[in-house]
């Protein structure tokens, strides 16, 4: 069943740097698809496209039945409940605790009073607690967040995803800033989480191993264009030299 569909989707800024060209395709339920491609092909564009974070210049983004697209702010506001979002650089208040950052996922359900007064319902901070239960931090929740690792800090931030009960998650680099063992907790995490779950995944990575090794299918991205889309067992040294325009051993990969 077709969850997210992107149709002849494309963005410019001041009409003259196009930086994504008729990007269209599909998405099911349920499915873990990584987006690879060279720095500036145009991938953290389009995750922020997905979720309107910036503006479309044409094209079509429908999630889950609904045109995002032509979507106003109240109802965009009400749909973004349903999209999580994970951040190279964790995008965290560092000042606040582990557990209050959590909790920020819940925002978006809230009044702006009750945002401002940090209003959380016992099955909220019961449901955090869980989830970092889950990610294997939760001894750390009443630390400030500036006081942990990367990987510790980035697992904070997929818990403040997954505390929206999010349908999709996007994952915009999630390892970039990472080593490799911290890397390989976090897709870990993902994987698991987005199986147990049943949460549609859809993931940034510059990694070429990493996304045969944890994907269901991948999209390559090149100058704002799709040049490969299919499982990853399909994803040939040769595609991938045409996705990066240079030979597979040059790549970073973790």
């Amino acid at each position: 069943m077709t969850f997210l569909q992107i149709a002849g989707l494309s963005k410019s800024y001041n009409n003259e740097t196009t930086v994504l060209k008729d990007i269209s395709f599909n998405v099911k339920a349920g499915e873990f698809v990584s987006i690879i491609g060279p720095s500036g092909a145009g991938k953290s564009t389009l995750l922020r496209c997905i979720n309107r974070m910036v503006s479309i210049s044409d094209g079509e983004v429908v999630f889950d039945h609904a045109p995002i697209t032509k979507l106003k702010k109240r109802a965009l506001r009400q749909l973004r409940t349903d999209i999580g979002m994970v951040f190279q650089h964790y995008n965290l208040v560092p000042r606040l605790t582990v557990i209050e950052n959590v909790l920020h996922g819940r925002l978006g359900y809230k009044s702006t009073l009750q945002g401002v007064l940090g209003r959380f319902t016992e099955e909220e901070k019961e449901h955090a607690f869980f989830l970092l239960r889950k990610l294997g931090i939760e001894e750390h929740a009443y630390k400030r967040c500036d006081q942990l690792s990367g990987g510790q800090q980035q697992r904070v931030g997929i818990a403040r995803a997954l505390i929206q009960n999010p349908k999709l998650i996007l994952c915009d680099e999630p390892i970039a800033s990472l080593d490799p063992n911290a890397s390989k907790i976090i897709m870990d995490h993902l994987k698991s989480i987005t199986t147990e779950l049943e949460i549609t995944c859809l993931i940034n990575l510059h990694q070429v191993e990493v996304a045969q090794q944890y994907s269901d299918r991948i999209i390559g991205l090149n100058q704002g264009e799709v040049v490969f889309d299919g499982p990853n067992y399909k994803l040939t040294e040769e595609k991938i030299n045409h996705i990066y325009g240079t030979q597979m051993r040059e790549l970073i990969t973790v």
